[in-house]
């Protein structure tokens, strides 16, 4: 491997040691940087051109990504991307449009100027509003990276009383952001939620509210054609099995969840009057002329 694709991997930027480490000599260095095909950013920091901004200004700062900054690097769910940068410098000094956060009490990423995924998880819980912190930690524990119990020994004491509560509303398996969302929303309305339930002759579906209305949450696959006929097929099998469904996407819940959630009570309480019953009239079929 030769030292720009090495660079490339590491998302444009290493320092020297780890250069050396890697079997690059000084020599190598000095040559790569006459040939402009590398830059020197600083003393013991070399760069590609295009190298990734934060992790650019991650070394300048001599700190380390953390927080909402360093979800991409585990492949942590977001709502928003970031418009500040997180860091954990580790030195007190307050920084202009940087977040500093505490030190780092975990090993941070291997190779990468990035906190380790404990850090920031418990960085984004001090941080972040509840659900956007809810969604990186649900994606962490998906991935089985760490578990809420984990997180919940590092926050003890009443300043932590509501991180500590975020952790509360993670559930054993969520496939989506929509679907931890959708499952918080619910509950805190007061409605009996199962997920991922398996119904005959449907197969699984996202949720299940009251044991009788299924809720099926599409990310953007769903919008293909073949994808829609299915869903609609599936729906149709719900339908004739008792349970009745109702479909929602990512603005849905995301973006007006007080909206969905009126309309599921709608609903249930138009199945509980009796609306989705048999009929109470007898149609009178006019035949074909």
């Amino acid at each position: 491997m030769d030292l720009t694709e090495f660079l490339r991997i590491r998302h444009g930027a290493a320092k020297t040691a780890d250069l050396k480490r890697a079997g690059f000599s000084e020599r190598a260095l000095a040559t790569a940087v006459a040939s402009g095909s590398v830059s020197k950013l600083q003393r013991g920091v070399y760069t590609l051109k295009g190298a990734d901004p934060d992790v650019v200004a991650a070394f300048r700062t001599n700190g380390r990504l953390t927080c909402i900054s360093a979800a991409r690097f585990y492949s942590l769910w977001v709502l928003r991307k970031p418009t500040t940068l997180h860091l954990s410098c580790g030195n007190g000094l307050s920084k202009p449009d940087i977040v500093d956060h505490a030190s780092m009490t975990h090993p941070p990423h291997s190779y990468l100027p990035v906190a380790g995924v404990a850090d920031v998880l418990i960085h984004a819980l001090r941080c972040l509003p509840e659900l956007e912190s809810l969604v990186m930690v649900q994606s962490a524990v998906s991935q089985a990276l760490l578990g809420p119990d984990y997180l919940r020994s590092k926050l003890p004491g009443t300043r932590n009383g509501r991180a500590r509560a975020v952790l509360g509303l993670v559930i054993p398996r969520s496939d989506s952001l929509l679907e931890i969302l959708a499952h918080t929303h619910f509950t805190r309305a007061g409605l009996r939620v199962s997920m991922h339930v398996q119904l005959q002759g449907v197969g699984e579906v996202d949720c299940l509210i009251n044991g009788c209305l299924v809720i099926e949450l599409d990310g953007g696959t769903h919008l293909e054609g073949r994808q829609v006929k299915k869903d609609q097929y599936r729906n149709n099998a719900s339908i004739r099995g008792g349970p009745l469904v109702l479909r929602y996407y990512y603005s849905d819940v995301v973006h007006h969840p007080e909206k969905m959630v009126a309309e599921v009570l709608a609903v249930l309480g138009n199945r509980e009057a009796g609306h989705f019953g048999p009929s109470r009239w007898t149609p009178k079929w006019v035949p074909a002329s």
